[in-house]
C-alpha cells in the first residue's frame, strides 16, 4: 500500500489502522510515504515529524479559537504520526533526537486530552521509590468500571488510547493508561527498563488506581496487547483485586518464540530451558542468522537492546527465560479472555496460556478471513474492540 520495505510497510498501515479512533487519515499518511525510500530510516523519520507537526500547528490554532473539537481531532493524528516516527531510532542508548520525539507525542496527545469532551487527568504512580506515568481518562458517568490498559514493546501512551480507550470511553468505563519500566516516558526520562515480573508493577498500580475518585473497586479490568499478552497476565497472577483479564496475543513465555530457531541451530529441550547459561560462542550462529534479516535485527538489535538495557543480542537470548508464565497462570484468579491471531507469531503460546489457567476462561482466535489476521488484529480493531467488550460487560456484570 505505501512502501516495498516491508518494516516501513507495517508501520505506516499500523499508524493508519487507528484511522476509525480518531488517530489518522489516508490521505495524511499517504502523502507522508510519498518519496520515503526503502530502508532510508532518516528520511522515515523527518517525513513523519513534518507530519506531525504540520497537524499539530492545525491543532493549537484550533485550539487558540476555541474550536476544541478540531483541536483534540487535529491533536490525536499529530501525537500518533509522531509516535510513527521513532522506531528506527531505537539504539541501545536512547539519542536526544529520540527523546524529543517521544515528548512531541506525548505532548500532542497531552493537548489533545485537554481539548476532549471526557475529563481527564495526569496521574504518577508510586513505584520502587519512583513514580510511572499515566493518564486517567474519565467516562461521563460518575462511578464506572475501570479499565487498566497496559502497553508492550514498543508504542506509547498515546496508541494505548487508539487501542482501548477509545472504546472503554464509548462504554461508560474510565480507563487508566500508564507507561510501565521499558516502557515510553518510564524507560526514555526515568531510566526504568523491562522486567519480567510484571506482578510488582501492577499490584502498586492497582493500590493507585483504587484511590482514584469515581473507581468502582469490584469493576476493575486489565489488558494488554503484543508483549503486554505476556505482562498482563503475569501481573495478574500476583494481583487478587481484578475483575476480569484480557491477554492478546496471550504469551506463556519469551523462549517459545526462539525455540524453533534455536533447535534448528542444534539446541536441544535442555540446553533452551537453561538459555541463560548458553555462551557467547554457542548463541553466535544462531544470532548471526536472525539478525541477517532486517526486520528481527532491528527487533533484537535495536528495539531490546533499549527496552531492556542490555548490551548485546546474546545477553538478551540469555535474559528471556525469566519472562515465564510457568508457576504464575495458575494463581491468575479472574475470568481471562485469552486472544490468538491466525498470522501472529506471538500467538503460538496461546493455547499453553489457556491450558494453564485455573480460572474462568475464554478463548477468542481472529482469522484472516475475516480480516483479523496478525499481530495484534491492527487491521481490524473494531472486531476486536466487539469482542473484548462485549464479553467485558458480560463479565462485569
Amino acid at each position: 500500500m505505501f512502501s516495498e520495505d516491508e518494516q516501513f510497510e507495517t508501520w505506516a498501515v499500523r499508524a493508519l489502522s487507528h484511522t476509525p479512533f480518531g488517530g489518522a487519515d489516508f490521505g495524511e499518511c499517504a502523502v507522508t510515504m510519498d518519496g520515503v525510500e526503502p530502508g532510508d530510516g532518516d528520511g522515515w523519520h523527518r517525513a513523519w515529524v513534518a507530519t506531525g507537526e504540520r497537524v499539530a500547528a492545525i491543532a493549537r490554532e484550533s485550539a487558540a479559537a476555541g474550536r476544541h473539537a478540531s483541536a483534540a481531532d487535529a491533536y490525536l493524528r499529530a501525537s500518533n504520526y509522531l509516535r510513527t516516527a521513532t522506531p528506527f531510532l531505537f539504539e541501545r542508548h536512547p539519542s536526544e533526537l529520540l527523546r524529543e520525539t517521544v515528548a512531541a507525542a506525548n505532548d500532542a496527545f497531552a493537548g489533545a486530552l485537554a481539548n476532549l469532551d471526557h475529563p481527564a487527568e495526569r496521574v504518577e504512580i508510586p513505584f520502587e521509590g519512583r513514580t510511572l506515568p499515566g493518564w486517567l481518562i474519565r467516562a461521563h458517568e460518575e462511578t464506572a468500571p475501570l479499565l487498566v490498559a497496559n502497553n508492550g514493546y514498543d508504542s506509547l501512551v498515546g496508541e494505548l488510547y487508539f487501542a482501548h480507550a477509545v472504546p472503554a470511553l464509548r462504554r461508560g468505563y474510565h480507563c487508566l493508561l500508564f507507561d510501565g519500566p521499558g516502557q515510553g516516558a518510564a524507560l526514555l526520562e526515568r531510566g526504568l527498563v523491562m522486567r519480567p515480573d510484571w506482578e510488582t508493577v501492577i499490584v502498586p498500580v492497582l493500590d493507585h488506581a483504587l484511590t482514584l475518585p469515581g473507581v468502582d473497586p469490584e469493576r476493575v479490568a486489565l489488558i494488554g496487547w503484543s508483549l503486554g499478552g505476556y505482562l498482563a497476565p503475569r501481573g495478574a497472577s500476583g494481583e487478587g483485586r481484578l475483575a476480569a483479564l484480557v491477554t492478546d496475543p496471550a504469551q506463556f513465555d519469551l523462549v517459545s518464540q526462539m525455540a524453533g530457531g534455536l533447535r534448528a541451530f542444534g539446541f536441544d529441550d535442555e540446553e533452551i530451558a537453561h538459555l541463560s547459561e548458553a555462551s557467547d560462542e554457542r548463541l553466535a550462529p544462531v544470532i548471526a542468522a536472525v539478525t541477517a534479516q532486517p526486520r528481527m535485527a532491528w527487533a533484537l538489535g535495536q528495539r531490546a537492546l533499549m527496552v531492556h538495557g542490555l548490551d548485546t543480542v546474546e545477553d538478551y537470548f540469555r535474559a528471556i527465560g525469566d519472562y515465564t508464565l510457568a508457576g504464575r497462570a495458575e494463581l491468575i484468579d479472574c475470568p481471562t479472555l485469552v486472544g490468538s491471531a491466525e498470522g501472529d507469531p506471538l500467538s503460538l503460546t496461546s493455547g499453553r496460556v489457556y491450558d494453564a489457567l485455573r480460572c474462568a476462561r475464554t478463548a477468542v482466535r481472529y482469522t484472516a478471513a475475516e480480516g483479523a489476521g496478525g499481530h495484534c488484529e491492527t487491521s481490524a480493531r473494531t472486531l476486536v474492540h466487539q469482542r473484548t467488550f462485549d464479553w467485558l460487560d458480560g463479565v462485569l456484570a
